[in-house]
């Protein structure tokens, strides 16, 4: 099956990498191949701000703040994740783990959880 890798139980998983939202974007816009090779389909643990919150299709979607205004990281939250969510609001900065699927324009994560909330309160 083509998206087994987002069927990782990332809540079990450590992450292999550990870095800021503005770095991990800043590697895809300066070398997305290198940038692939080094996250793509693994398990990561990214900081950073938020810079938007959606529930759209009934899915929860946070945006993190990119090292540029027209890139982010788009993060798929898991759906027993929804309630930390609502706590959030924009500015905040928070610690997510999830699956790096690659970059389009954006740096996607799916299957992401929130691992450490530093609501800015």
């Amino acid at each position: 099956m083509i998206f087994d890798e987002e069927h990782i139980n990332v809540i079990a998983t450590e992450p292999e990498l550990h870095l800021s939202s503005r770095s991990l974007v800043a590697s895809f816009s300066k070398n997305e191949q290198n940038a692939n090779d080094n996250y793509k389909n693994k398990v990561v643990e990214v900081t950073g701000s938020i810079k938007e919150i959606s529930y759209l299709n009934n899915r929860s979607t946070l945006i993190l703040e990119g090292n540029t205004r027209s890139s982010s990281i788009i993060c798929d939250i898991q759906p027993n994740h929804k309630m930390k969510l609502k706590k959030l609001k924009e500015g905040d900065t928070i610690t997510i783990k999830g699956v790096c699927k690659g970059y389009l324009k954006d740096v996607i994560l799916l299957n992401c959880v929130l691992t450490n909330q530093n609501t800015n309160e």
